[in-house]
């Protein structure tokens, strides 16, 4: 596109003379004051330098500027705005015309009527300057200075990059002199304005017209006053000194010279000029308010999980590269699956029923059942870095990949796994095994052999624990024992290819789930979205949905990207997931989780959980609509759940059922009381004789000799790995 020159300028008449010589000499001028040598000198033929001119990349013409994204929940909120740079693209139609011809009066008042090079500006400083006997004026014109912007802002956070972009050498000044030549030819003087203005800093982190705009008076820059432009557009010269927050009187003086700029010009009237001067700065200053600290109800560490799944999921970007580059330039608009009535309902329940200043910590993650989508995701601890109010950035439901520390053992809500594989295997759901108070575990068989852990003991919750039980009863309860044996006759290798089915084939520091007899304890560390997502498979009939957190993405030229799916697939079989359903229904109707309930009476699973030592609880528990996942544990490896204050209530020993538990039932009576309620699919339990323990009111002594391992920040044992069994709890 033709660049729009008067007739008759300097650059129309020079042509290509200016090409081939002017470039080396004018560029002399501008950096030292006076006349320096010809191409010769700076190591340029003129050859070299006329096909440099058809080089210019694209960039230069529409550069690919950082801006900021959006992300949204579920309903069309803002969760967050995050941005490397806080800027928004404008069309020249969505600024304030006002704006435009400020900028250019104050900045380069002869910019529509010279080519690249204003040779009469180039004269007037080389006047100033000898008067001066220092180069104390320059003459860049603003397509000059776009063309150094550009520069600036491919730079990035490179340092080198940015300080070879703002070097005063000449052959910069050359390069940049040779872009600004091309580019009056290939784009008209409007769209080159507009350019700029979406491109220049304005101080406060504000890049761009309309991020100044929002910053300094809280309003879009298509509705600027004439004051207003003006004090932007004189900020542009010095941020810093013109400062109007920090220098309101330097930024008023300033202002009032853009004023007289436009008045000198004609392009105001005297008495527009004495009524924007007599007008206060009328700052309304809107704090930069960037990334997922900012975010509400504790959606901080949800934004910061999508933000690595823009960053890691190929669906993005083939390489990381390609990745960091979207989510760098920005502009995305980042649908989420986040309900923001169920995230506020989980936020509060893990920060009313422990406080952040506990010496324990809870976390909650919501999932939709058949679908994957995270609905919820909260912990007790604020997003944020300030270590003094209890802040972290560590995302305890999510891997540690993601964002998330290693994980937590999960304890006895592992237990329905190995249930799944064995029904799906064909054992009867009316299994019994003699089950007694203690034994060592057995020989076992694996994917690729066997494993003996010779002698190794595993025992009940008390001695008036013991068998024979059937697999009903023994999930009420929790039997360890029971699950052994189970676990012997059902193999390492179905219980392990069950688990990654259900998602759980890695565990949360990504390394593979190890085949051991404590697997079935649940002594490897997971993390809360897997067990939600786990269990979610259960509530939809044996479907397992990957967990997703994004709907849709809608790039700056406003078409939407691929984003990444759900990944359905049929774990197991529906009869099969409606048992596990009907013997998780036993555990909250007549078992460890008896105590928890939904207000309205509906039908509610899960399965309680505590780890070895006692440094942690769990219950995961649903309804056909919706799976839940509560963790509870303490910073350290010496905060045992024994003889604890939480939330302001002491408890001499904390379970599955009542450290988590209440946390569950809080946020689920909030988001279902007034739903619509559905049943499970149950299967027929045929009836067993009545088993003779007792539930147990003492517990096992710990084991001596655990181990703790730090789980990103929170030091938790992870109970037995690989042959060195203790005494998980259970309840």
């Amino acid at each position: 596109m033709a660049t729009q020159r008067p007739a008759g300028s300097v650059l129309d008449k020079a042509g290509l003379g200016i090409k081939l010589l002017g470039t080396s000499v004018l560029a002399g001028i501008l950096v030292a004051g006076v006349t320096l040598p010809a191409v010769g000198a700076l190591g340029l033929t003129a050859k070299d330098t006329a096909d440099s001119f058809d080089n210019i990349p694209d960039d230069f013409k529409t550069p690919a500027l950082s801006q900021a994204s959006t992300i949204y929940d579920a309903k069309g909120g803002v969760i967050a705005k995050v941005y490397d740079r806080d800027r928004t693209i404008l069309t020249q139609e969505q600024m304030a015309p006002v704006i435009r011809q400020a900028q250019v009066d104050i900045e380069d008042a002869r910019f529509y009527e010279h080519g690249a090079v204003d040779l009469k500006g180039v004269l007037r400083a080389i006047t100033k300057n000898a008067e001066a006997g220092a180069a104390t004026q320059g003459a860049s014109t603003l397509t000059q200075q776009y063309v150094k912007n550009v520069f600036v802002e491919q730079a990035g956070d490179d340092q080198q990059a940015f300080l070879d972009a703002t070097r005063k050498s000449l052959g910069r000044k050359v390069q940049e002199l040779k872009f600004a030549i091309k580019l009056e030819e290939d784009l008209t003087k409007d769209q080159i304005l507009t350019n700029y203005l979406n491109i220049t800093f304005y101080g406060h982190q504000a890049y761009g017209i309309e991020a100044a705009s929002t910053r300094y008076f809280s309003k879009s820059a298509k509705d600027l006053t004439l004051p207003e432009a003006a004090t932007l557009a004189g900020l542009v010269q010095n941020p810093s000194a013109y400062d109007p927050i920090l220098h309101p009187r330097a930024a008023q003086i300033r202002r009032d010279t853009v004023i007289d700029k436009m008045l000198e010009n004609k392009h105001i009237s005297a008495e527009q000029a004495k009524e924007a001067k007599a007008a206060p700065l009328g700052i309304h200053y809107k704090e930069p308010l960037n990334g997922c600290i900012t975010a509400d109800s504790g959606m901080g560490f949800f934004c910061d999980y999508v933000r690595h799944v823009v960053k890691q999921d190929p669906v993005f970007g083939k390489t990381a590269a390609d990745r960091q580059k979207l989510w760098t330039q920005g502009g995305l608009k980042i649908y989420t699956t986040i309900d923001p009535a169920k995230q506020k309902a989980a936020y509060k329940a893990v920060t009313t029923k422990v406080h952040v200043t506990d010496s324990v910590s809870a976390a909650m993650t919501m999932v939709e059942p058949g679908t994957g989508k995270i609905v919820g995701m909260a912990q007790t601890r604020p997003y944020g870095l300030n270590s003094d109010q209890h802040e972290t950035v560590l995302n305890l439901n999510v891997d540690a990949a993601m964002g998330g520390g290693n994980g937590f053992a999960p304890g006895s809500t592992f237990k329905p796994i190995l249930a799944a594989a064995a029904l799906e295997s064909g054992i009867p759901i009316d299994q019994q095994y003699p089950s007694p108070y203690e034994m060592d575990y057995p020989k076992m068989s694996t994917c690729d052999g066997t494993w003996n852990e010779k002698g190794v003991p595993v025992e009940n919750e008390s001695e008036k624990e013991k068998g024979p039980y059937a697999l009903k009863d023994a999930m009420a309860k929790s039997v360890n024992t029971y699950f052994v044996q189970m676990e012997e006759e059902v193999g390492l290798c179905a219980m392990k290819q069950m688990a990654t089915k259900l998602g759980i084939g890695k565990l949360a520091n990504g390394s593979p789930i190890k085949q051991v007899p404590s697997m079935v304890l649940g002594t490897q560390e997971v993390s809360p979205l897997t067990m939600a997502s786990a269990y979610a498979a259960f509530a939809a009939r044996g479907k397992y949905c990957k967990p997703v957190a994004i709907t849709s993405v809608v790039g700056t030229d406003g078409k939407k990207l691929a984003v990444p799916k759900a990944e359905c697939t049929q774990a197991m079989s529906e009869t099969t997931a409606d048992g596990i359903n009907t013997l998780l229904l036993g555990v909250t109707e007549k078992g460890t989780a008896s105590g928890i309930n939904i207000s309205d009476g509906r039908q509610i699973a899960g399965k309680t959980g505590t780890t070895d030592n006692r440094y942690a609880a769990w219950f995961t528990g649903y309804t056909p609509e919706l799976a839940t996942s509560v963790w509870l544990g303490g910073p350290t490896k010496n905060t045992s759940m024994r003889k604890i204050t939480i939330g302001g209530h002491y408890f001499p020993s904390v379970y599955g059922a009542d450290g988590p538990g209440p946390i569950w039932q809080k946020a689920m009576n909030e988001v279902l009381v007034g739903t619509k309620r559905t049943n499970f699919k149950t299967v027929e339990v045929p009836e067993t004789a009545p088993e003779p323990s007792e539930t147990p009111t003492t517990q096992a002594p710990p084991p001596t000799g655990s181990t703790g391992v730090i789980n990103g920040g929170f030091t938790l044992p992870p109970g037995v790995i690989g042959g060195n069994t203790g005494r998980p709890g259970h309840r």
